[in-house]
């Protein structure tokens, strides 16, 4: 079953409901950009309409779309590479396209805090119109406001809802009562998208059910019940239909999923839950390469029935979760682990956060394999605040106090002891001006942490003083691993 609000998203302006002086005044603004170049702020609360009315205008004018919506999109040299093609498209095309920055009042809190400059410069020597869009104006810094034109949608009233609601139901040929349609639209007050999901949460065997589970719509209580759901309780086509009553995007359940299915999920549930997120990790980045949003169904497949489907048995109780995962400094702390794993490993740092960052989640999880966990640490330099997002432990807690201070020693263990580890060949390759410890392909011979503590010859051909301590380590992960069934992290490398 597709998404009805991404299904029935306003193709034109002249469909966009509920706003219609704001909806005119973005038709002026595009129709006149050639005289004043202005780019334009879209501002109001969610689910008014904002986003799609920026879509549907660049069908109206005939223009295509450079969208910068993802977290990862927001850092000076990509906001820097979107002006300069835009640029490029003019001197080498002379037709218009429409830049569109969502969540525009979120740029200052991302990690590169160079985004917003760049975003200001790109604004105000636009050479091609742009709509940034935000649900709190007065959260974007005020050198943006200054340079932009704005437009405020408002809340949509509940007697504008309610024909929408009708048109989906006649469309979808399932069988309604205007009174339900009503107590949706008074339940969903303003938020057109989120009338629309209650909408769809309720219908059931060609009709629309009188009474509907869905809450007061408090966003927090929203999307803990939909964790619930899908880590927990639910089949995999409730757990599907629970993700369209709640008002977040597939995006935006991707984080949350990804970020809280090690709390509840483990073995061979949480990497078969990972490898359905990887898969709607990709269906996103197509819907952000082609502008399609039909494909954000398939993304929402899997992160809730997906997810839900590799569940082997219904938990109880209370989990605690924690609080949002997105919009937060563990974006910061996620991409930063990405980079250095890319970094050693030498993949990119997308593969590293997709198809690394998941086994070594559960691979240490809550550090119940300590020897491999502490192993991680040194292999990739990581501090406590780092150990406490990979494995889901408490970064304050002397658990993981002990692993990092465990994990320096042994750094220091192979830059001081010269036992046939990185550091020691790597000096001795350069006080000789020998190179023979980096093969053809310019990689580290296997002497290196990369393996973690293995013991390798000295460059005489003789063992080193330190042989017995690091068969020890050895000895140790290979018992470890044996322990959890877990291949060493060196496998993945």
């Amino acid at each position: 079953m597709s998404d009805w609000t991404e299904k029935y998203r306003p193709s034109t302006l002249s469909e966009v409901r509920g706003n219609d002086k704001a909806r005119d005044a973005l038709k002026e603004w595009a129709e006149t950009w050639d005289d004043h170049g202005e780019a334009v702020v879209i501002h109001g609360s969610p689910g008014v309409g904002k986003t799609s009315a920026a879509h549907a205008l660049a069908n109206d004018m005939g223009w295509p779309v450079m969208e910068l919506n993802a977290s990862n999109s927001r850092t000076k040299d990509e906001i820097d590479r979107v002006a300069g093609r835009a640029a490029s498209n003019t001197t080498l095309g002379g037709s218009r396209q429409l830049i569109i920055l969502d969540e525009a009042d979120n740029l200052h809190q991302h990690k590169d805090r160079g985004g917003a400059a760049a975003m200001t410069r790109l604004v105000k020597n636009a050479t091609q119109p742009i709509v940034l869009i935000a649900n709190d104006y007065y959260e974007m810094s005020s050198g943006l406001r200054s340079a932009c034109r704005d437009i405020e949608f408002r809340d949509i009233s509940s007697r504008s809802i309610v024909p929408v609601l009708r048109d989906i139901c006649r469309q979808e040929n399932v069988a309604f009562e205007e009174s339900v349609l009503k107590g949706i639209a008074e339940q969903n007050r303003g938020d057109l998208r989120g009338a629309i999901k209650d909408l769809q949460s309720r219908e059931r065997d060609g009709e629309i059910r009188p009474e509907g589970e869905e809450s007061d719509r408090d966003k927090t209580v929203d999307i803990f019940s939909f964790l619930d759901a899908v880590l927990k309780e639910e089949s995999a086509e409730d757990a599907l239909q629970t993700a369209y009553s709640v008002d977040e995007t597939p995006d935006d359940l991707l984080q949350w999923i990804e970020d809280k299915v090690p709390k509840v999920y483990e073995g061979d549930e949480l990497a078969d839950a990972y490898e359905h997120l990887a898969d709607a990790d990709v269906w996103l980045g197509r819907v952000r390469a082609t502008q399609n949003y039909s494909y954000w169904r398939y993304a929402t497949d899997n992160v809730a029935a997906g997810v839900a489907a590799v569940r082997r048995s219904d938990r109880g109780g209370w989990t605690r979760y924690g609080g949002a995962p997105y919009r937060s400094s563990r974006d910061s702390t996620r991409d930063y682990i990405a980079r250095k794993i890319a970094e050693t490993a030498g993949v990119s740092t997308a593969t590293a956060r997709r198809e690394i960052m998941p086994y070594l989640a559960a691979m240490t999880h809550h550090c119940r394999n300590r020897d491999l966990t502490v192993r991680m640490v040194a292999r990739y330099d990581l501090d406590a605040e780092h150990v406490s997002f990979i494995t889901g432990s408490g970064k304050t807690t002397n658990k993981v106090q002990g692993i990092v201070e465990d994990a320096e020693e042994l750094l220091e263990q192979e830059a001081v002891d010269h036992s046939g580890g990185a550091f020691a060949q790597l000096e001795s390759a350069a006080e000789n001006g020998d190179d023979e410890t980096v093969s053809e392909d310019g990689s580290e011979s296997s002497g290196t942490l990369a393996d973690f503590g293995s013991s390798e010859p000295s460059d005489d051909g003789t063992e080193s003083d330190d042989e017995d301590a690091e068969r020890t380590t050895e000895e140790r992960a290979e018992a470890a691993e044996d322990d959890d069934g877990q291949a060493g992290l060196s496998d993945f490398m």
